[in-house]
């Protein structure tokens, strides 16, 4: 199976789809545990420092209800308060001083390696951080009274133990991101590639798919949603590709035979005319019948030409205001000389004033072709009937007639080019095959569309449906 010769794809192509989704998958997976490692360990500092500072404010409550006088009224500690409260004081490093009026100290208390003696004091009631050549400590002072005397109390916590726990929360979230980060990368990997391995394969089937398999569909199973509409708009697609490769090569076909035909009949006709001609007139009969060949071959180029124009989008078409009963009209009466000549007969029931907008040539030719077609397959003594009407929107115009109708298995193929119902009829019924196929066309272009009515035996009525001209 041999498939569409293809370059190499654009460099700004070459990233594929897995790889993308897998980065934006992983990018987005590191916002969120970036977000979430930030808020836990903020979070846990907040708490750590209030923490801190409840530590340091129930050192200095531990400390004013030890503060006595003595009997020489100068301040001291409760029994045991200095060897067991604070030092059992939960986390260590502690610091307890007092102060007399002058700011000298006067008590001190403690398990901390450096004291705050000489530092200056924080405002009252107010816990700050003190960095000492031991470490950052959180430092809190409080006014108290004792008695008739007033004392400063300075209590201290460490930092140390709180630092230390923070810095480790943030190495343990840095590295679990990390392993979640990796984890993440290698499963999205894997599920992407589990989720697009589809599409791959679908690529690799299509590959392999030219002009003469159209007929291959890609056969895969149903997998997700997405991949299961790219399987059937690509199946779709070479359906219609499929359906316009056989238009193509029937109308190569077709459009070869009413070509060679009249060629064929001007060879033979010139080689018997050559052959056997003896006098003026028969040299006169042999040119005449040469010319109707030519003439035929004329209207099959022109026809043509027409829809290649059409369909390549370069045909202009007119949009002036036109009345359509009229054109019926004219074309009635130009085309009642060839129906008179075959015994017919054409009768018209025409509004007035049919008016459209669209390409006053173009219709003409749209109801010359519908008319010559009547009169072409509608037997001697018949009657072929013309008529405009409106309703609502639209204004119709019908071509009837008393011919021998269309079969049901010719109806859906009888706008096609070249398509004739009976091929054997060809040669006696003049035409290029191509009437209906403009027809279709001019309708379509001017926003309407042509329809029928045709049974075996009962004759058959074309209907072209136009927009009515809105003033």
């Amino acid at each position: 199976m041999t498939g569409f010769a293809k370059g190499p794809p654009p460099l700004h192509r070459r990233r594929s789809l897995r790889t993308r989704i897998t980065v934006w998958y992983v990018a987005l997976l590191g916002s969120c545990l970036v977000a979430y490692s930030v808020a836990v360990g903020f979070s846990f500092s907040s708490h750590a420092n209030a923490d801190l500072d409840r530590r340091v404010h129930e050192d200095i409550e531990l400390a004013s209800r030890a503060l006595v006088l003595d009997e020489a009224g100068e301040p001291a500690w409760a029994g045991g308060f200095l060897g067991k409260q604070i030092a059992e004081e939960e986390g260590g490093g502690h610091y307890v001083e007092v102060f007399g009026d002058r700011e000298t100290p006067l008590l001190s208390a403690g398990t901390m390696a450096a004291p705050l003696t000489g530092r200056p004091h924080p405002r009252h009631g107010t816990p700050e951080t003190v960095h000492l050549p031991s470490g950052p400590v959180r430092v809190m002072s409080e006014s108290l009274q004792v008695g008739s005397e007033r004392f400063l109390v300075r209590a201290a916590v460490s930092e140390a133990g709180v630092r230390q726990q923070i810095r480790e929360l943030w190495i343990e979230l840095a590295v679990l991101s990390l392993v979640v980060l990796s984890a993440g990368a290698l499963g999205g990997w894997f599920v992407t590639g589990l989720f697009l391995g589809p599409l791959s394969r679908l690529a690799g089937l299509a590959r392999g798919i030219g002009p003469e398999w159209l007929r291959e569909r890609l056969d895969i199973p149903d997998s997700s949603a997405e991949v299961d509409q790219v399987r059937d708009a690509f199946n779709g697609t070479l359906a219609r590709l499929e359906s316009s490769f056989e238009h193509l090569r029937r109308f190569t076909a077709d459009a070869s035979h009413e070509l060679r035909t009249p060629l064929t009949t001007l060879k033979t006709v010139g080689e018997v005319g050559l052959r056997n001609g003896k006098t003026a007139q028969d040299y006169k009969e042999t040119v005449e019948t040469m010319l109707e060949e030519v003439d035929r071959l004329a209207r099959v180029s022109d026809d043509l030409l027409a829809l290649a124009r059409a369909e390549s989008g370069q045909a202009q078409l007119a949009r002036e205001r036109v009345d359509l009963a009229s054109i019926a009209g004219e074309v009635a009466e130009n085309l009642s000389v060839l129906a008179e000549d075959r015994g017919q007969e054409v009768e018209t029931f025409l509004e007035e004033a049919a008016w459209v907008r669209g390409d006053l040539r173009a219709l003409r030719r749209a109801v010359m072709n519908l008319l010559d077609n009547a009169i072409k397959y509608s037997p001697a003594g018949s009657t072929i009937t013309v008529r405009t009407a409106k309703e609502g929107p639209w204004t119709h115009l019908s071509v009837s007639d008393e011919g021998p109708g269309i079969a049901t298995e010719h109806q859906s193929r009888i706008f096609e080019r070249f398509y004739r119902i009976d091929p054997s009829r060809s040669r006696d019924v003049p035409g290029s095959g191509l009437g209906l196929a403009l027809v279709k066309w001019t309708a379509e272009a001017h926003g309407g569309r042509v329809t029928f009515e045709s049974a075996p035996g009962k004759g058959s009525t074309f209907r072209l449906v136009l927009p009515l001209a809105i003033d």
